[in-house]
């Protein structure tokens, strides 16, 4: 066989899909829901959320997952971890919007105790991902007066990816609304209730394929990523895309790279595997991005405080591309 027809063969038997990242910033119905402290996305609250501006919300963010990672696997991703959801409706109406209604998705969420009422959750492709089992992990927090301080649960979800039997943890830790420093504890409380899980699972096998994503208010390089998440066995290749002119997020003319997605050294072995890493980008094409002025390039957002702008999200998906290689490749 020429090294024509090898070529023509490899690109026959491998595809490639993607798995992303993001937070939706407040993708909340316009009903009050009186267990949670959702007033301000209300017709009546301080934000005047309605159903022209849910509905331009939900048809703008469709728009964006259907795009992401495209040019290189011709559809939307396989897999979209996703933050700042206020319940499973919100979830259907995305997936059922124009831009993603005939790609065949389906979501795992489950309500979390977080007392905005946000939670995360999986979207996935049903042609490229069966789900197998999934629960929330909750994660336990103590507030400084003793209380237990409410944030949103982990997503866990076991299944098998274009045949590859994988392990997916969605996070959204605590914020830093409260300062850096100050609630450093908190998200390295979280990363440590991901390592208990990943630890189990690589216990009972170890070769077991995982997938870390999420918003984790900290940067690939923060204490509770590089040093209690990470340790030696995950690969985050967000530590390498994070500098200080791009990242996911920008605050106060500073760029962060919090929305990340680690995986288990497995995924980088290219020769006997089926299911293997290839790159991973930050999705910040131009449509995204503030046009002008002294935010121009940042992520163009749904609100600036209270000023309502009609944008996307406050933070750039990320996402990362797969190669599958077909089982009868073998020669």
């Amino acid at each position: 066989m020429n090294n024509d027809a090898i070529d023509a063969k490899k690109q026959q038997t491998t595809k490639k899909i993607s798995v992303g990242f993001y937070n939706l910033e407040n993708l909340f119905d316009i009903k009050n829901n009186p267990q949670n402290l959702d007033d301000d996305f209300t017709p009546e609250g301080f934000k005047k959320w309605n159903n022209y501006k849910y509905d331009k919300k939900i048809k703008k963010l469709s728009s964006v997952i259907s795009k992401i990672a495209r040019q290189d696997t011709g559809c939307g991703p396989s897999l979209l971890g996703v933050a700042e959801i206020e319940n499973r409706n919100v979830l259907e109406d995305l997936i059922n919007a124009t831009d993603l209604k005939d790609e065949g998705y389906d979501i795992v969420h489950y309500d979390s105790p977080d007392e905005r009422g946000i939670d995360v959750g999986l979207v996935y492709k049903k042609e490229h991902f069966q789900v197998i089992e999934s629960e929330p992990l909750t994660l336990y927090l103590t507030a400084d007066n003793g209380d237990r301080d409410y944030t949103r649960d982990i997503l866990y979800v076991k299944g098998l990816l274009s045949g590859t039997e994988v392990h997916i943890l969605v996070n959204h830790w605590p914020s830093r609304r409260l300062g850096a420093n100050d609630t450093m504890d908190k998200r390295i409380a979280a990363a440590q209730r991901n390592r208990e899980v990943i630890d189990g699972l690589l216990e009972k096998n170890p070769d077991a394929r995982i997938i870390v994503m999420g918003d984790f208010n900290d940067g690939p390089h923060d204490e509770s990523i590089k040093t209690h998440l990470a340790q030696t066995d995950l690969y985050n290749p967000m530590s390498y895309l994070s500098t200080r002119y791009q990242g996911s997020l920008n605050y106060r003319s500073e760029w962060f790279t919090f929305d990340q997605i680690l995986m288990t050294n497995n995924f980088l072995r290219m020769y006997d595997n089926e299911l293997f890493y290839d790159r991973s980008e930050i999705f910040n094409d131009f449509f995204l991005t503030e046009y002008k002025g002294k935010f121009k390039g940042n992520p163009f957002r749904t609100y600036a405080g209270p000023r309502y702008l009609g944008g996307y999200s406050d933070h750039f998906p990320v996402y990362s591309i797969f190669k599958v290689k077909d089982l009868e490749d073998n020669d």
